[in-house]
């Protein structure tokens, strides 16, 4: 039974989704003003790991994830490259869908845009004006944050704590405005240049925590399942979530809201970030290293650990990636002189790791112990592999297995299956080399194999090869 640390409670608790058989999901996505860097990444990672096992446990997830189109950062990019909002948001959504598509990350089942919604944002805005639970000021719209039960309930924060964070938080002029400095802006009035659109209370554009409201109410449902960020979203922007919509629709917004870690480098593990300035791009690394593995890399820890970046751990993952594909590699070739049929012995086997599987990753989506069964796994497929008689539905079995296991942390080894006609051919040729006593051909063509990554091995079933 799946259990997931829930940041409101603090605590782990059964999962129990509002419709069985279905998890709406909401992940807050990226303000598009830049090229994602590995922290960004490392969070669409996480909760792509976490959709993925959802539906290995057979939910259909409604996944969706937002993209921040309108803002300051997008305006001072678009001065810097002389170009229009509109035109950085559209570069900066493609890169994010080029890189997220390298990673292997599902694509949400819709990606809504911030200026898609504007209308809906103005609804909630007045419905909360005519509540009296907001107020306006020169253009700009408060959240009478007070007036919200339980304010700082997901943070953990007394409101004595954020009365000090929000004064340190604003300037003068903005607190002067505020009738409380933990009031937060749902509408701002637009200064001179800005992209602004036309509302009650003259021209101007959504703060920055309302969109994501509108975006799962319109999408999920006043309630959904599973709300998702980094932690650093935990407050204010989670909070401030959480008060707008429920005083807006009258009901619970999530029940189970999940945070992941931060990415960390340096030998002082300091927090990647853009306003840091000590990132490196998706992309960067995505040039730099195997696919697969940089998408590992970043699935193969629990997603509330923190992650440190580091070449040592991508040529980790990419050394453990080239073990299953061994693995997968070994069983396929014994398909040439396996038997018909199966061992009931060997489904067992196979369907009670799939069992401790599942045990490991309901402990809170825990994927190192998910791992580790699958380590486990790997021993049995490959000393399977080594007997000398094997029946082709286990090896298919083991494979399938296999198959099933990486595709929840976005490893797809299918792609790696079958032997290239050159490749083959040149096997063959080797062989006749041997078998004449020709070892010099034969060294020559496993030279040539060597210079293009491939590793010959040479078996009692025959001569095997693989990608370095």
């Amino acid at each position: 039974m799946l259990k997931i640390y829930n940041t409101l409670s603090r605590e782990k608790e059964i999962f129990r989704p509002l419709t069985p058989g279905r998890v709406k999901m909401y992940v807050c996505g990226p303000t598009v003003y830049n090229y994602i860097h590995i922290g960004n990444a490392r969070s669409a990672v996480a909760f792509d790991t976490m959709r993925r096992y959802l539906e290995f446990s057979g939910y259909q997830v409604d996944y969706i994830s937002n993209f921040t189109d309108i803002g300051e950062k997008l305006a001072r990019t678009a001065v810097s490259e002389q170009t229009t909002v509109a035109a950085v948001a559209a570069k900066y959504i493609a890169a994010f869908n080029e890189d997220t598509a390298a990673l292997n990350i599902e694509p949400a089942t819709y990606h809504p845009r911030a200026t898609e919604n504007i209308s809906g944002i103005i609804a909630l805005v007045s419905d909360l004006i005519a509540k009296n639970l907001a107020y306006e000021v020169a253009g700009d719209v408060y959240f009478r944050a007070q007036q919200f039960p339980n304010y700082g309930q997901l943070s953990h924060q007394p409101l004595s704590e954020l009365e000090v964070g929000a004064s340190q938080r604003t300037n003068d002029a903005e607190t002067a405005r505020k009738e409380d400095p933990i009031d937060f802006a749902l509408w701002k009035a637009a200064k001179p240049g800005e992209v602004a659109w036309e509302s009650p209370w003259g021209a101007g554009s959504p703060g920055w925590h309302v969109e994501c409201s509108v975006m799962a109410i319109k999408y999920l449902g006043a309630t959904i399942d599973i709300h998702g960020g980094g932690e650093d979203l935990e407050f204010p922007h989670h909070e401030n979530e959480i008060a707008q919509s429920e005083s807006y629709t009258g009901q619970k917004f999530a029940n189970y809201w999940v945070h992941n870690g931060f990415v960390t480098v340096g030998t002082d593990d300091e927090k990647m970030s853009k306003s840091l300035g000590n990132f490196v791009t998706a992309r960067a690394a995505l040039a730099d290293f195997d696919h697969q593995a940089v998408r590992f890399f970043m699935a193969g820890t629990h997603y509330r650990r923190p992650l440190r970046y580091t070449e040592a751990g991508l040529e980790d993952a990419l050394n453990e990636i080239q073990r299953f594909k061994v693995a997968r590699a070994n069983l396929l070739y014994r398909r040439k002189d396996a038997t018909s049929g199966s061992t009931a012995p060997i489904l067992s086997a196979i369907a009670e790791f799939r069992q401790n599987f599942i045990a490991a990753m309901d402990d809170d989506f825990n994927v190192q112990n998910g791992l580790a069964v699958v380590h486990e796994f790997i021993r049995s497929a490959n000393k399977y592999a080594a007997a000398p008689a094997v029946k082709l539905d286990d090896l298919m079995a083991y494979v399938g297995q296999l198959d099933e296991f990486l595709a929840v942390f976005g490893v797809d080894l299918s792609q790696t299956e079958g032997v290239d006609s050159e490749v083959a051919d040149l096997i063959v040729a080797r062989n006749a080399a041997r078998a004449a006593k020709d070892y010099a051909t034969s060294d020559r063509i496993r030279d040539e194999l060597a210079a293009r990554q491939i590793i010959l091995e040479d078996t009692a079933q025959g001569t095997r090869w693989r990608r370095q």
